[in-house]
């Protein structure tokens, strides 16, 4: 019985699941989507402005100029916004889920798509 509690005890044990030895260099999928994607090239801080026209704006410029999208500019920009929001999630105030759902009104307005 001693030998069992001898090998127990020199055994290492594996990491938990959420510590930092067993985590690959990216922590969520969803970062490295932004990071990575092909959808758009956006401009720095876009999703830190706090006016709705200029994030706007900013999408629709990223979205119109950009050669790697799939899809219509209106669509990419409006993918690249909702996936923003939804990969904050509970973590949006709501003040700032307001602004963000403003920007969508204002999207479809920039797009002449009202």
């Amino acid at each position: 019985m001693a030998k069992a509690a001898a090998r127990r005890k020199t055994t290492p044990r594996r990491p938990a699941r959420g510590s930092a030895r067993h985590r690959k260099s990216t922590r969520y999928w969803s970062g490295r989507v932004t990071r990575e994607s092909d959808a758009l090239d956006l401009q720095g801080g876009v999703f830190k402005l706090r006016d709705p026209k200029r994030i706007a704006a900013s999408l629709k410029r990223s979205a119109e100029r950009s050669r790697r999208r799939k899809a219509e500019p209106y669509r990419s920009a409006l993918s690249m916004l909702v996936f923003y929001i939804n990969r904050a999630g509970k973590n949006l105030s709501a003040s700032r889920r307001r602004t963000l759902e403003k920007v969508k009104v204002e999207l479809r307005r920039q797009f002449g798509r009202e």
